[in-house]
């Protein structure tokens, strides 16, 4: 047998090994799959990108709240109360939660499906909070990972998820990145809230847990992903591929390409990259494969650059990416709420922040009290 035949053998009798590993940690993927990356790059440049991957269009709409709004935890007399800090633009998931966002200060939130999540048994003693304010709490107020943590690590709230408007528990973790760079993972699992801080923690999809998948993908390190990539839609595959493309792009500004940038601008280079990162892990829209039936297409993507303060938004449905600065809004405490209804096709280009309309809040769905 040739050297180059007994490599390939070795190959692939390891990647069948993991493959069944995988398989057996991870049981049938949620229909609710998601991926996030944290870029960190030359001259400060820190953006995160991630995906939504949905069973079904869920009536996504991109919002602006200002500083200065008086808000509750929305799950009966005992929630939590705060006036937001700092004002921030979310993309909204049917009407009643924010799913990702980021705010003026660069604290980037995304929400993402895991479906291993257990937020433990309702506490009459204990401060409640609705699961579609996680985000949103996150966001409100806090300026770093770091803020977040020293707040969120002493679990001031206790996590309160009735189901989805179409029936669907919403098991979710959440993951944080900062303008710094920094990173973290917060998982409720067994009813204790388990958190990953640290800007080695650049990666996230779904199932397995965050620890198990951290696991995987230092297997497929040391496999080398130019000899062999997983290439499946399950999450865990979804991780190391993205770990592999994000490691791969360049760090600084690329001589090759950077001609056909906009200014010949590092920054809207490094934000092509991660969207192209982002796309390389998507699911095609419609995609259905008959074993496979929990398998979701990605129906949007976000890019946060948090350095310049700029929110990218990509639409699986339509044919322009577009874009917000947060520079050119109206953040001050006293300012209106704004929307950018997207949820009936309606298509966008360029920088959009004069296209928001002042318009009432959506109501965060409300969660029962404990």
């Amino acid at each position: 047998m040739s050297r180059f035949a007994s490599h390939l053998r070795s190959t692939i009798s390891a990647f069948a090994l993991v493959t069944l590993t995988a398989l057996a940690m991870l049981g049938a993927d949620s229909a609710q799959s998601c991926t996030r990356v944290l870029y960190t790059g030359d001259e400060g440049l820190v953006i995160t990108g991630r995906s939504m991957d949905w069973s079904e269009d869920m009536r996504s709409n991109l919002w602006v709240f200002p500083a200065g709004i008086e808000r509750d935890g929305a799950a009966g007399p005992r929630s939590p109360h705060w006036t937001s800090k700092y004002g921030s633009v979310v993309v909204s998931g049917y009407e009643i939660g924010s799913a990702d966002g980021m705010n003026e200060r660069g604290l980037v939130a995304n929400a993402l499906y895991l479906s291993e999540t257990d937020y433990g048994k309702p506490d009459a003693k204990r401060a409640p909070l609705s699961i579609s304010l996680w985000v949103q709490y996150a966001l409100d107020n806090f300026a770093t990972v770091a803020q977040a943590l020293d707040v969120l690590g002493r679990e001031p709230f206790q996590i309160i998820a009735p189901p989805l408007p179409n029936g669907k528990p919403l098991t979710i973790h959440l993951s944080l990145s900062d303008a710094q760079g920094d990173s973290a993972i917060l998982e409720y699992l067994d009813g204790k809230l388990v958190i990953h801080h640290g800007k080695a923690f650049k990666i996230m999809t779904n199932s397995p847990i965050y620890s198990e998948q951290l696991a995987l993908d230092t297997y497929w390190k040391g496999v080398g992903g130019l000899t062999f990539l997983p290439g499946t839609n399950r999450a865990a595959d979804r991780f190391v591929r993205a770990s592999f493309l994000l490691d791969a792009i360049p760090k600084q500004l690329d001589p090759n390409y950077i001609v056909g940038v906009p200014n010949r601008s590092y920054d809207y280079q490094a934000v092509a990259g991660v969207m192209s990162v982002m796309r390389s892990v998507s699911v095609p829209l419609g995609i259905s494969t008959p074993d496979q039936p929990n398998l979701s297409s990605t129906i949007w993507r976000t890019v946060s650059d948090q350095k310049n303060l700029v929110y990218y938004f990509d639409s699986s449905t339509r044919p322009d990416t577009f874009w917000v600065s947060l520079h050119n809004l109206n953040l001050k405490p006293g300012a209106p709420v704004m929307k950018l209804t997207i949820d009936a096709g309606q298509v966008f280009s360029g920088e959009v922040s004069g296209s928001f309309v002042a318009t009432p809040s959506f109501r965060f769905m409300p969660a029962p009290a404990p």
